[in-house]
């Protein structure tokens, strides 16, 4: 009997990767996008002075809290499996890596948790205009954050700034300003950070529909305000993603244009100088023969995306297949497979492209409902609640399909045209071993998305009155010792919520409001 089931320790390796980073990437957007919304909704509180969108703020901040804790610890054990699967591939550019990421750790990420401590413990420590800083700086050094990690992921997609050190056999970081230089960076950046406003916002606008689905006339313009917000702020995501992706496509051809044929559904040369190429709407590609068997195609399409003309050709992978023999051979040898999954990769790019186009009609359908002059009562429509709250899930969908054209259409490199996949993964690791991280990584992350999910299920059901109810409750003689209790330590506040924690957050509530 064959325990293997058909797998090497390199599918392990890369479904180890593919598995922590996927999961990592659930958050970090999210992170960053609530982050956003939530500095856009304390902003509006400081300039209108409406206690509703102080109440806003707090509720949708602990989403937020919770979203950048399991974020943190996820992204903890993806640097972890760095060392463990791919020692190969952090010695040959940990001289690139480490700099950027050192950045990324001392000054984006100790700025971004500094100042969110500040900002989770200083509402009634700080004046509005200073408390407002400190989440837009958390939002900001979130933003820088990603930018390091980032430049690193465009090194591996675009690497420049480097030589080989052929007697250590590694790569040397020779101009670190290249980094920062990258036009992949500058591709990937923007295109990144407007996936996360559609992370954050869609999530706030389908936690608003599930929250109107349980009570429909409970806190109804609280949800509007907020659905409001988190829709202007998709638009503007949907904007930036298309511009962004559409200049991406345009440098792909010339980058990795492999991929880009992937993408397209290309096995041959299409169009020319005076010739239009057509566009395939859906496709099937046989991967033993790695030619395609069907295609529904548009003509002149393909030209309009890809040269921004009715005219231009593109090449398939076959030619570019023969290309990069030509190019690697004496490099990496004649057995290189440089084929790509083109059936995933194909499906994968265009999830992510119907992804954005929903994500405009949807926001635009959101503004239109909860307009000011509307008459309309959303709750009254339980389908299209229904819509908003599963389209929450949508970005995640896009987010998760945009990394796998990503990573896997840079195959057969870890490193493009430097360093392949296959030299990159640790020589020691056994097959035993990598099946058992995966399974306890596994575990790991269903544990940490169920509690994510539970908490946030929890803080949606609870409402954004939680703390009023709270407070209302204690008036209940049986809960007056922690009333005692909170007013003798309200000296030292930051030890309090551990003195007394048996009561939960009762005692909390009642020191942050000065009781």
């Amino acid at each position: 009997m064959d325990l293997t089931m058909g797998l090497s320790i390199l599918d392990l390796a890369r479904v180890q990767f593919a598995m922590t980073t996927v999961f990592h990437f659930f958050f970090v957007p999210l992170s960053i996008g609530l982050g956003l919304v939530v500095a856009i909704m304390e902003t509006m509180y400081v300039i209108k002075k409406d206690e509703q969108y102080k109440r806003m703020t707090k509720f949708w901040g602990k989403i937020f809290l919770l979203s950048f804790a399991v974020g943190v610890v996820t992204g903890i054990v993806q640097e972890f499996q760095f060392g463990m699967n791919w020692s190969r591939y952090s010695r040959y550019v940990g001289d690139i890596f480490g700099p950027a990421l050192a950045v990324e750790a001392l000054v984006a990420f100790f700025m971004e948790s500094t100042f969110l401590g500040l900002w989770m413990f200083g509402w009634e420590r700080f004046n509005k205009g200073l408390h407002l800083a400190f989440i837009w700086i958390t939002t900001i050094g979130s933003a820088f954050s990603s930018l390091w990690i980032l430049a690193a992921n465009s090194f591996m997609q675009n690497p420049i700034g480097f030589k080989v050190d052929h007697k250590f056999d590694r790569a040397v970081l020779v101009d670190f300003p290249a980094l920062l230089q990258n036009h992949q960076l500058w591709l990937e950046f923007p295109h990144v950070i407007f996936g996360t406003f559609l992370a954050g916002s869609f999530v706030v606008m389908g936690v608003s529909a599930w929250s109107l689905l349980r009570k429909p006339t409970h806190e109804l313009d609280f949800f509007k305000k907020s659905i409001k917000i988190a829709a202007i702020v998709a638009l503007v995501g949907t904007a930036g993603i298309g511009l962004t992706g559409d200049r991406h496509s345009l440098y792909l051809q010339d980058d990795q244009p492999m991929k880009f044929a992937a993408t397209e559904g290309l096995d041959k040369n299409v169009g020319g100088k005076n010739e239009s190429a057509p566009w395939s709407v859906v496709a099937y590609t046989n991967p033993k023969t790695h030619e395609v068997e069907w295609s529904l195609d548009v003509p002149y399409v393909l030209s309009i995306l890809a040269h921004h003309s009715l005219v231009g050709g593109s090449q398939g992978w076959t030619e570019i297949n023969k290309e990069l023999h030509e190019k690697y051979d004496l490099k990496f040898g004649k057995d290189m497979n440089y084929y790509l999954p083109n059936n995933t990769i194909y499906y994968a790019f265009r999830i992510m492209a119907m992804s954005a186009g929903a994500f405009g009609l949807l926001s635009v359908v959101a503004l239109w409902a909860v307009r000011k002059k509307s008459k309309l009562d959303i709750t009254k429509y339980k389908w299209a609640l229904w819509i908003f709250g599963l389209a929450m899930y949508l970005p995640f969908v896009a987010i998760t399909a945009g990394w796998l054209v990503t990573e896997l259409g840079r195959a057969p490199w870890v490193v493009y045209g430097v360093l392949t996949i296959a030299d990159a993964v640790s020589p020691n690791v056994s097959f035993a071993s990598l099946l058992t991280s995966n399974i306890l990584y596994f575990l790991t992350f269903a544990v940490l998305g169920g509690l994510m999910v539970m908490l946030s299920r929890r803080v949606m059901i609870a409402g954004p009155d939680s703390e009023e109810r709270v407070a209302e409750e204690l008036v209940d003689p049986s809960l007056q010792k922690h009333l005692k209790l909170a007013r003798r330590l309200k000296h030292d506040r930051f030890s309090n919520f551990m003195v007394c924690f048996d009561c939960r957050s009762v005692c909390w509530i009642f020191l942050s409001r000065g009781i």
